[in-house]
């Protein structure tokens, strides 16, 4: 306890120093805290083994980001503008970062203050919060840190994604699987997530008859835990809140799955209701991988991401459709999305190939023998090497989150500026620059 104290002292100390009026701290040396502290405080929250570290450094990284004029924020009212027509012809990128959280972050706000972006998303799912030991906090303050080391200023959205319903644990026990993503929602509210998608397409039921009863279990639910996130918000502004019609992987989604879903939504509705609506146009979460390792390319439906989302907007005030499982895509493609008016397009698996593409042999090497040491069991039969590593190597992100943190700064700039390339493509064929103009018209 000694040495925890005499830390929590020294840090405490080093923070003062920085603090320019410690009795009335409403401003910090932004330079100094950058080549002094900063760093130090993030390692500390994401790796120290005292929790009381870890949360002094925390606390210390979202009052510092408030101080530096960095906030976290909805992204309600840009959709809502989206909705009116006020805003238009860009597609908002939401991106998972499943490792070097900090260090991706800070090459997208390079891009964001180089291209002059308005709007992109900070994600993580619920199941990657688990595979890549990554809270809700932990993340956020990754981003955050990021934001700061970077010197932007302005909103930040950081989302939780697929708060999804596990189907198995909903038909055990509803209630408690209910439970569960609402304890999630809370924690998300503590870290300052103010962008929520429910993911109850898990219940969709395309057995059953009518499209009202394939889609009941999952408006139902999806009402529910908007009233739950309506009820707990912890700002004044609304919270963005995103439904699901139609599982990724499986069939496409039609536009009277949307009606249905809706006028069963619409009955006991809260306001303001959806921000938007996601659907399955033909792809799948991570890509498919052939025997060799490369991807096979889906047929995506771009004329029914137009067809959503023009009736999400004109009938039920949403800002539109959004895409999943598209990381993997050419990049050729991306302007598309825009064409057919798309809202939101999430991207994570592309970057986590390029990080194992790019990362040193040796470290990928010792995390390929850890999935075959732990994770030989979900082989399935049939496989190649290249298909079962594909398939499995997200999941040992967590467990070498230290050792990709310890890489060297060459090593990790290796990666990162590959990812920071990739996306800077990507951005520019989502017609993001020179958006911040119009994102700013809604999100001050």
């Amino acid at each position: 306890m000694p040495d925890v104290f005499a830390s929590i002292v020294s840090l405490n100390q080093k923070i003062s120093a920085v603090v320019n009026n410690p009795q009335s701290p409403t401003t910090v040396d932004v330079d100094k805290t950058k080549s002094e502290l900063l760093d130090e405080l993030i390692e500390i929250a994401l790796f120290s083994v005292d929790q009381q570290l870890r949360d002094l450094a925390s606390n210390t990284i979202y009052l510092f980001a408030e101080m530096s004029g960095v906030y976290p924020s909805s992204i309600h009212p840009l959709y809502q503008d989206f909705a009116k027509q006020k805003a238009k012809g860009f597609t908002v990128p939401a991106i998972n970062i499943r490792m070097l959280t900090f260090d991706i972050a800070r090459h997208i706000f390079k891009l964001i203050k180089k291209h002059h972006i308005g709007a992109v998303v900070f994600e993580i799912s619920r199941s990657e919060m688990e595979y890549t030991k990554q809270s809700p906090k932990e993340y956020a303050v990754s981003v955050l840190a990021a934001a700061m080391k970077e010197e932007y200023q302005g909103p930040v959205f950081l989302q939780g994604d697929h708060f999804q319903i596990n189907p198995l644990a909903f038909t055990s026990d509803p209630d408690k699987e209910l439970e569960a993503i609402k304890s999630l929602i809370l924690s998300s509210f503590e870290a300052k997530f103010y962008n929520i998608d429910i993911d109850a397409s898990t219940l969709v039921n395309l057995k059953a008859e009518s499209l009202i009863n394939q889609q009941i279990l999952n408006s139902y639910t999806t009402n529910e835990l908007a009233k739950f996130i309506r009820s707990h918000s912890p700002i004044e502004t609304p919270i963005s809140i995103g439904g699901e019609i139609g599982h990724i992987g499986d069939r496409n989604s039609k536009a009277e799955d949307f009606h249905a879903f809706m006028a069963l939504f619409e009955k006991n509705a809260v306001t303001p209701g959806l921000s938007k609506i996601s659907i399955q146009t033909g792809t799948t979460h991570g890509g498919i991988p052939r025997e060799d390792g490369s991807l096979k390319q889906p047929n995506i439906d771009f004329s029914l991401l137009r067809e959503i989302s023009h009736i999400a907007q004109t009938q039920y005030h949403m800002g539109g459709a959004v895409q999943h499982g598209a990381s993997t895509l050419p990049v050729s493609l991306f302007d598309k999305f825009v064409e057919n008016q798309t809202l939101e397009i999430h991207l994570s698996t592309g970057i986590q190939n390029i990080v194992f593409a790019t990362m040193p042999k040796e470290l990928k090497s010792e995390m390929y023998q850890w999935i075959d040491n732990n994770l030989s069991h979900q082989r399935q039969q049939g496989q190649s090497d290249e298909q079962f590593y594909y398939k499995t190597r997200k999941i040992s992100l967590g467990h070498f989150k230290k050792e990709l943190w310890d890489l060297s700064h060459e090593e990790k700039e290796h990666i990162t500026s590959a990812v920071a390339n990739h996306l800077e493509e990507i951005f520019l064929k989502l017609n993001l620059a020179n958006s911040r103009d119009i994102v700013e018209q809604s999100i001050p």
